[in-house]
């Protein structure tokens, strides 16, 4: 039999939520700063900065997404027409620009497993549980799709990794147990604990995994 062919990483797709719930494709809208300077695609994980804009979340080994981005929209300052768009294009100067993003941090994504870059690769259901980095690739200005994917060659249960492989996506293996799609999800924050001196005091702080589920906030 004839399998679909997985060609390119395209990012965070949202299917579903994790434990069944009811998942309704909701999105919220975040503030983009007018001139922010780097490029987010239609799948790429982003964050909140402490000023309550949104950015890309380029962690790789650790991160603390809020959501996947699905789009920007902004009134076009010479036209004073309303746009919206697939990707956000670095350095866009626009008063009202909001970033599109599902933020729920028990969603479920579809992504793709690479070698390096934007290789695709195909990994044994093995590594289902475990955790994963995410490989920064640069998204496309044609079609504003993001190309991050995830790295297949080194899941383990390492806690800082942001991401946790939760199943396979059967559709796209290749007939021999391998497989490139993966569902998975944010993984959730982790505690860092270290000695300060003097007196040796341990001091404890929560970081990483999804913004939401982190009690001190961003």
């Amino acid at each position: 039999m004839a399998y679909p062919t997985v060609n390119a990483p395209y990012g965070l797709l949202p299917v579903n939520l994790i434990g069944g719930q009811v998942y309704a494709g909701s999105t919220r809208y975040f503030t983009i700063a007018s001139g922010y300077a780097v490029d987010m695609y239609f799948g790429d994980p982003v964050k909140l900065a402490s000023n309550g804009t949104v950015t890309k979340e380029t962690g790789t080994s650790t991160a603390n997404p809020v959501g996947i981005f699905m789009g920007c929209t902004y009134t076009n300052p010479s036209t004073k027409q309303k746009l919206f768009y697939q990707n956000w294009p670095a350095g866009t100067v626009a008063s009202d620009a909001q970033a599109i993003v599902v933020d729920d941090p028990d969603i479920l994504f579809k992504v793709t497993t690479v070698s390096t870059g934007t290789t695709v690769a195909f990994y044994g259901p093995a590594i289902i549980g475990e955790n994963a980095v995410l490989v920064q690739n640069q998204g496309s200005n044609n079609t504003g799709d993001s190309a991050v994917a995830i790295f297949g060659g080194n899941t383990a249960t390492t806690a800082s990794f942001p991401i946790r492989i939760v199943d396979v996506v059967p559709d796209t293996g290749n007939g021999s147990n391998g497989y490139c799609e993966w569902i998975c999800k944010f993984n959730a924050p982790y505690m860092v604990s270290t000695f300060t001196s003097p007196g040796n005091t341990v001091a404890t702080v929560v970081t990483g995994g999804h913004q939401y589920l982190n009690p001190t906030g961003v």
